[in-house]
């Protein structure tokens, strides 16, 4: 999938606080939270800004059992598209636990409504993999 051009749905730019790669509509940095505008660019002059939904939230915790050794860990997060091919591939964090531990996961994924109707083309040459 080609990246999408400035303007466009799915467009991204990089946060100036944690150099993390976002939406070029965000308000707030989704990773640090910091407010990057406090306007929204696909608002009309006067409309109150679309409404994020949590389209998907799953949460989990395990649990070391209280003798034996260390247990390391790794969180992978995988994006793939409709056609099944990976776009998006990331260790979002990796760790240790000690007997007795609990460690709680959550992921959530926001949605936006935008007016955009284009389709970003894909390219049959690029898988856009990143690792």
């Amino acid at each position: 999938m080609s990246t999408p051009k400035p303007g466009m749905a799915g467009a991204t730019r990089t946060c100036p606080h944690c150099k993390t790669t976002i939406l070029e509509s965000s308000s707030i940095c989704p990773a640090c939270k910091h407010y990057l505008r406090f306007d929204s660019p696909r608002a009309a002059p006067g409309a109150a800004p679309a409404a994020s939904t949590t389209a998907l939230q799953v949460e989990g915790m395990i649990r070391h059992p209280s003798e034996g050794g260390a247990w390391e860990y790794s969180v992978l997060l995988t994006v793939r598209d409709d056609e099944g091919k990976e776009i998006a591939r990331h260790v979002v964090g990796v760790g240790a636990m000690l007997a007795g531990e609990e460690r709680t996961f959550n992921l959530s994924v926001e949605v936006t409504p935008t007016s955009d109707m284009r389709r970003p083309v894909r390219s049959p040459n690029k898988r856009g993999v990143r690792h």
